[in-house]
């Protein structure tokens, strides 16, 4: 089992737990060889996942990451489309990936998930455009957003101060002061439809953005791929809205509308995509369905 920490992940959330995830990891996987990196960058904890599966013997062995949904983001990556198991420990500040799929995000809870040795296989989004990376794909986990929710992403991923989950909250009124709809071309399963939006958000599993259900009906076994468009609205409406996003009430809403899919083309004048608590790469973006091409150890 190799393990790759980002170790600055949650604010040094992730530095703080090693110690007890390592041990805990030991004491549960009895006959099991550990192997552990810190990574000192993305780039180093992106070449150390891709090393491990690599490396691998098939489901013998596994990839377990430990930090937050960037982190999981290149585990899921790495182990796509192969059959090395991929273990969760969330210790980020959103952790919306292990939690879209169930799994604890306490260090107790996590290391007894993958202790049990139960997997599934799950669907991801396969994304393709001109990404920041300079890749042409990447898999998603989670939720790629392009409007009002990834521009929140964008300005919380630039606060410095250690606000935790709180980081989501500020930035969404800050942007919300701001805001404007923006206009969409879309191509849905072969079918172009131009509509303006607040945002228009694809779906694998349901979290997004530190606990919100951005798509709260995804399911990542069903073969499909779900979009919530919220429709232009005030922006005192979107400020009601936005609590019950947590309850994924706000679904219930006449300007929301849910649609699934196979695959989405995405386009628009100053639109990006994020996904994974990670910026992608501007419009045009393809989105696919790929279904069952991930194994994850699940409760």
């Amino acid at each position: 089992m190799t393990l790759v920490v980002n170790p600055s992940a949650g604010r040094g959330r992730a530095r703080r737990l090693l110690q007890r995830v390592c041990r805990e990891l030991v004491a549960s996987l009895p006959g099991v060889t550990l192997r552990l990196h810190q990574s000192r960058d993305y780039a180093d904890a992106r070449l150390r996942c891709e090393q491990a599966v690599s490396n691998a013997r098939d489901h013998r062995d596994a990839l377990v990451v430990m930090g937050g949904d960037g982190m999981m983001h290149l585990g899921l990556n790495a182990c796509a489309t192969t059959q090395v198991p991929l273990g969760l420990i969330p210790a980020g500040s959103g952790n919306d990936f292990a939690g879209g799929l169930g799994v604890p995000t306490d260090v107790a809870g996590a290391v007894r998930t993958i202790s049990r040795g139960v997997t599934r296989r799950i669907d991801l989004l396969q994304v393709s455009g001109a990404l920041l990376d300079g890749a042409e794909h990447r898999f998603v986990g989670c939720i790629l957003s392009t409007g009002f929710d990834s521009l929140v992403g964008r300005r919380a991923n630039r606060v410095t101060l250690p606000l935790g989950p709180l980081v989501y909250a500020w930035a969404t009124l800050a942007e919300l002061s701001v805001f404007e709809p923006l206009s969409y071309r879309l191509v849905i399963d072969g079918q172009a439809r131009e509509v303006p939006a607040m945002m228009v958000c694809v779906g694998n599993t349901p979290l997004f953005g530190g606990g919100m259900q951005g798509c709260p009906q995804a399911d990542p076994t069903d073969g499909l791929l779900d979009l919530t468009i919220i429709h232009p609205v005030s922006r005192t409406t979107l400020l009601r809205l936005l609590p019950s996003m947590y309850t994924g009430g706000f679904i219930a809403d006449p300007a929301v509308e849910l649609l699934r899919a196979k695959q989405v083309r995405l386009d628009g004048v100053g639109l990006f995509g994020a996904a994974d608590g990670e910026e992608l790469g501007p419009v045009p973006l393809g989105v696919q369905v790929a279904p069952g091409v991930l194994s994850v150890f699940v409760p």
